[in-house]
């Protein structure tokens, strides 16, 4: 029997949502509530081939909330509230305390609270959205699903940093990783691959590279997380957009000093001024580096040059991590639409082993790997949203 299930990820200013069909994974409805809190809100929704934009004041996630399920019964998309049979929150930081989305109930939501001083943008206003749902549907069973969770297979020598066992008891300094949703979809839909085509995928090796805005790859062996990009924040590892990706430790300090800026200060430089960026001078957007390439801009391609490499650096470490490889993945905004960044990061790594077919690579197929290739190369859109949906699924016992 079908199930309705949201999908939400709420922001400080935003709440993104989708309305999907289990188990058969349609997709119903989906949306975004941009500018909460600020006079001119808008409200943008997709639903039955059929696109609306509404400008409004939206002084609330409760407010928002409420003004969707209005209109879904308004627009008779679903019949009565009865109708949702669950509602699963993307949660940025389960810390050490969730290696699995888990059923919300007051414990949960208290360890989430405390967790907040891990993740202070992202957690507070994730358990708004979360109290919002549980105000407007009091009934209905809600799910947390965790960034971090699918990290904590992480082994110590891999997880703890090279500091004072003082800083992780009392703070719990290690790495923790993100994007965990979408690295666990894309090790469950190698899998679903490989068993699809009669192959053994018990003990796959893979590496997925998660590339946009932000970007992080995984090592992952047996279905688990042995290795991440990411850190103790989502700062930490390759170039991004506008972030500065992993620097020398001691830069901070020195800058704090001649810069004479404040730690707030310091922060928006390397999550907010850094990253491509920074050394393009341009944008923070890969398309309109590469658009500057296009036209010769030379800072444009020290840009490219600096992102690809990271990249590339990280997957030939990890083949180390899995002791070798059998697919790598390229998902996200630029993994799943740059063929000239896939290719450029496969050239770097013809040492390994790796290589593409061309034609495949720019005509955006599956496998992009040529026949002499040792391992398959795979471009896969990820849905972060339809496993939050399959864990809400899972939680709530539906089958």
């Amino acid at each position: 029997m079908s199930k309705k299930i949201f999908a939400i990820n709420a922001g400080s200013s935003s709440l993104k949502f989708q309305l999907l069909s289990m188990p058969d994974e349609s997709l119903l409805v989906k949306g975004i509530f941009e500018k909460i809190g600020l006079k001119e809100g808008i409200f943008k929704i997709e639903f039955e081939g059929q696109k609306e934009k509404e400008l409004l004041a939206i002084p609330s996630h409760q407010f928002a909330v409420d003004y969707l399920l209005n209109f879904l019964l308004e627009r008779k998309l679903i019949a009565s509230l009865d109708e949702i049979d669950g509602v699963g929150h993307r949660v940025a930081h389960g810390g050490e305390s969730f290696d699995d989305s888990a059923l919300i109930d007051k414990q949960v939501l208290s360890i989430i609270e405390k967790l907040s001083f891990l993740a202070p943008s992202h957690n507070p206003v994730n358990l708004v959205g979360i109290r919002a749902f549980q105000k407007a549907l009091p009934e209905t069973g809600q799910v947390a699903v965790f960034d971090t969770a699918f990290h904590q297979s992480l082994s110590e020598s891999y997880y703890l940093y090279p500091l004072s066992w003082d800083y992780y008891h009392k703070y719990g300094l290690r790495k923790y990783g993100f994007h965990g949703t979408s690295h666990k979809y894309i090790a469950q839909k190698v899998k679903e691959i490989w068993e699809g085509q009669g192959e053994a995928a018990e003990h796959l090796k893979i590496i997925n590279c998660h590339l946009g805005n932000g970007a992080s790859i995984c090592a992952i062996k047996n279905s688990q997380s042995v290795n991440t990009s990411m850190g103790f924040t989502p700062l930490a590892g390759l170039m991004m957009g506008s972030r500065s990706g992993d620097i020398d430790p001691m830069i901070l300090p020195f800058l704090l000093e001649q810069e004479k800026l404040s730690a707030q200060q310091l922060s928006d430089v390397l999550n907010k001024e850094s990253g491509l960026l920074a050394i393009s001078q341009l944008s923070n957007d890969l398309r309109d580096v590469l658009e500057a390439c296009d036209r010769g801009d030379e800072k444009a391609s020290l840009a490219v040059n600096m992102f690809v490499n990271r990249i590339a650096q990280t997957i030939a470490s990890y083949i180390t991590d899995l002791d070798g490889l059998d697919a790598l993945v390229f998902t996200a905004g630029i993994g799943e639409n740059s063929a000239l960044i896939r290719s450029l990061v496969v050239q770097k790594l013809n040492c390994l082993g790796l290589s593409l077919n061309q034609a495949a690579n720019e005509q955006g197929q599956l496998f992009i790997q040529n026949s002499q290739s040792q391992a398959k190369i795979l471009i896969l859109p990820t849905n972060e949203e339809l496993m939050i949906a399959q864990d809400t699924m899972r939680l709530l016992d539906f089958k």
